[in-house]
């Protein structure tokens, strides 16, 4: 199985000169199974350059799977180059929205309106397939079995077990860990603590003993105490995940926007130095765009 990022920043697109080494694109990862199909979560503005670079090998099928309806993570499709190209098959895969009470299609239709985006749906010369996701319903994608696992976040969001080939990998999407929003004298306080400890236990079974864990890591710990319901992880609770799971490398991604790349490694070697790594505990690395990791 073969990673690549095509984007790693969180909320928004950050280029510019302070960006250059980590990337300034929102999420998009690419994966290759050992058979060569193309999987790609998320499709924020780093799914364009993907694209780009899928011209070489026309016609492809894309299958895609979103996390969560977010703009930074859905950004880029109207931009997918193979949409504009005859021969071409774009198959979305997603949650339904019970706000909405749409399908996975609405991320597409939305941004296509004409008040927004010059081309409509119904020009695109692709194929487009749309696929509503269960949580904890596995389907099959060539040879890659996908399992869709409900995180923590301010909408319906995904993260995504991936296996095939005898190797695995999970993709949080953008997660806090679950807390109890009742203080402890609060007579709803234990039935709220059941619920999140249930949900716990089975993100908990979903990344458990996969090959990549791909996390959240937004934040420092010092700056979650200001951030909390955002949705979003630290570079703590991923590293905890990351050796409760006994995953075998954690790859730390979403990062911060304003978080310049030299704040970034300081912020990451200071992590480290809270977390010294034991025998037996994942290899920790920052997520950096353009890069391929194999395994």
């Amino acid at each position: 199985m073969k990673i690549k990022f095509w984007g790693v920043r969180g909320s928004i697109a950050s280029p510019g000169p302070s960006t250059v080494r980590y990337g300034g694109n929102t999420t998009c990862i690419e994966i290759r199974t050992d058979r060569n199909e193309l999987i790609i979560i998320d499709a924020g503005t780093g799914i364009f350059p993907l694209s780009q670079s899928l011209l070489g090998e026309l016609p492809v099928t894309a299958n895609v799977l979103i996390t969560h309806s977010h703009w930074d993570h859905i950004q880029g499709l109207p931009f997918f180059v193979p949409n504009f190209i005859p021969g071409n098959t774009l198959r979305l895969h997603g949650a339904f929205d019970p706000v909405s009470g749409k399908g996975i299609e609405q991320v597409m239709s939305v941004q296509l309106q004409y008040s927004y985006f010059p081309v409509r749906e119904a020009e695109m010369k692709a194929r487009i397939e749309y696929v509503t996701l269960a949580p904890d319903q596995s389907i099959q994608i060539g040879s890659a079995k996908i399992t869709p696992c409900l995180m923590n976040h301010p909408v319906v969001d995904f993260g995504y077990r991936i296996e095939a080939d005898g190797k695995s990998m999970f993709f949080t999407g953008d997660h806090e860990p679950p807390l109890n929003i009742y203080e402890p004298s609060d007579p709803d306080y234990a039935e709220y603590q059941s619920f999140i400890d249930e949900k716990t236990a089975n993100i908990m079974r979903a990344m458990s003993g996969v090959d990549v864990l791909i996390a959240d890591c937004s934040y420092t710990t010092a700056e979650y105490s200001s951030k909390k319901g955002w949705g979003h992880g630290t570079f703590h609770s991923s590293i905890n995940y990351a050796k409760q799971a006994k995953v075998k490398t954690l790859f730390c991604t979403h990062h911060e926007p304003t978080r310049s790349d030299d704040a970034l490694e300081q912020a990451f070697a200071q992590v480290l130095q809270e977390h010294p790594r034991l025998a037996g505990d994942p290899d920790y690395r920052l997520a950096r765009e353009g890069e391929t990791f194999e395994f």
